[in-house]
């Protein structure tokens, strides 16, 4: 098996993929506390991870190998020095404020072998959990008056790991997300991409330390040239400029970058939940943008100046004209009706995972848009997905490809 990272596509043979297992992370959600965790709803545990295990059987089943994030993480951990260094940045985002819990935290988790630390950190960690190792009546006092009951808040869209970094060609990109909630993701692929023995060498080509956000969503490797990127309600224009600037100038294959300006708007989350590549001619697409779009085509001239040139049209043409083909085929989600289209754009219906040309992976709730993929030759590997969707993401959210074979 390749070594290293590789992603010139989004439909290239999909090789290795990176998931995360939903864990404990998901039980430490509780009503109150949704919006600020970003979520909508509470998944039950058992069946998310019932699900999540089908899903990654189906990839192991094409021939796809699949890899943890909690492994990369742990195999990341090479000495003490990592380790530490770790635990230390952990807690200074972790948004602790209070020198006595920090100090029980760090030895809290201090304690844990690597790999339960790891799991814990993901999880958060309950005001109880710190109580029930003894202390003294200031910290029962203290947690008294503070109603809140987590000392470290839970990551639940650990799951989605396509936003908190993305590979580019033979690089990543480790992102600075819109949310402080999200942000203390990234910090684990920091970790994998400078210490791992398998990734520590990738180019990077964006840092989580830069000022304005850029997720993974908003990108989308259209062919080893073209790259899209969404100007979104969670990716910035200058976090686009930066991007571009670094993967023309350093990427050995990429000549231009496609800004799509999609609606600032939850269900228009990312440039995934609007189309999807699902073949070298094939994309579902939210019928909204079936209209018109705007595209701002950034390209490099011979001096290394970026030159930026806008273009208003059917998404059709744009992808026609950049990818240089002869035909596109959109493939609506809901079959672009006004309520199916809604209901399973709620659900991802155009968040498709490409395994290999016109062959994806779907989410067994959106029958209507999988019957349009199926009547356009395209075909599909169906997963449940009754808890997994609660989440707000589809398979492609839920993958994050370190190698794909070029198209």
């Amino acid at each position: 098996m390749e070594t290293g990272i590789h992603n010139t596509s989004e439909i290239g043979r999909l090789k290795r993929v990176m998931l995360h297992r939903p864990g404990g992370e998901l039980e430490n959600l509780m009503p109150e506390y949704l919006e600020r965790l970003l979520f909508d709803d509470i998944p039950y545990l058992r069946e998310a991870q019932r699900e999540h295990d089908a899903f990654a059987d189906c990839l192991r089943g094409q021939g796809v190998e699949v890899v943890y994030l909690t492994d990369l993480v742990v195999e990341s951990i090479t000495d003490d020095t990592v380790r530490q260094d770790l635990l230390r940045q952990f807690l200074a985002e972790s948004g602790v404020e209070d020198q006595r819990t920090r100090d029980r935290l760090e030895e809290y988790l201090g304690e844990m072998p690597d790999r339960e630390m790891v799991a814990a950190m993901m999880a958060g960690v309950r005001k109880s959990q710190l109580r029930d190792r003894g202390g003294s009546l200031g910290d029962y006092l203290s947690a008294a008056e503070d109603e809140y009951p987590f000392a470290v808040d839970p990551l639940p869209n650990l799951y989605f790991t396509r936003d908190p970094f993305a590979t580019i060609g033979t690089g990543v990109s480790i992102h600075k997300m819109h949310t402080a909630t999200r942000n203390r993701e990234t910090l684990f692929g920091k970790f994998i991409f400078a210490h791992h023995p398998v990734y520590r060498n990738a180019p990077q080509w964006y840092d989580r330390g830069e000022t304005t956000s850029l997720e993974g969503g908003d990108i989308l490797v259209l062919s080893p040239k073209v790259l899209a990127v969404g100007i979104s309600q969670r990716t910035r224009e200058d976090s686009i400029d930066t991007l571009a600037q670094t993967v023309l100038s350093q990427s050995k294959t990429f000549r231009k970058v496609l800004a799509f300006n999609i609606p600032k708007t939850r269900s228009f989350m990312h440039l995934d939940t609007v189309f999807t590549m699902v073949d070298y001619d094939k994309f579902t697409v939210h019928p909204n943008i079936l209209s018109s779009i705007t595209v701002f085509v950034m390209e490099l001239d011979e001096n290394g100046k970026m030159q930026i040139r806008q273009e208003d049209g059917r998404l059709e043409d744009i992808l026609k004209e950049h990818l240089e083909l002869d035909s596109v085929t959109l493939i609506p989600c809901g079959r672009g009706s006004e309520i199916d289209a809604a209901r399973e754009q709620w659900s991802d219906g155009s968040n498709t995972l490409a395994i290999t040309p016109g062959e994806v992976v779907v989410y067994s709730r959106n029958y209507v848009t999988n019957r349009s993929l199926e009547e356009a030759g395209v075909r599909i590997h169906v997963i449940p997905s009754a808890e997994l969707s609660r989440g707000r993401g589809g398979p492609r959210c839920m993958s994050m490809p370190l190698w794909r074979d070029d198209p």
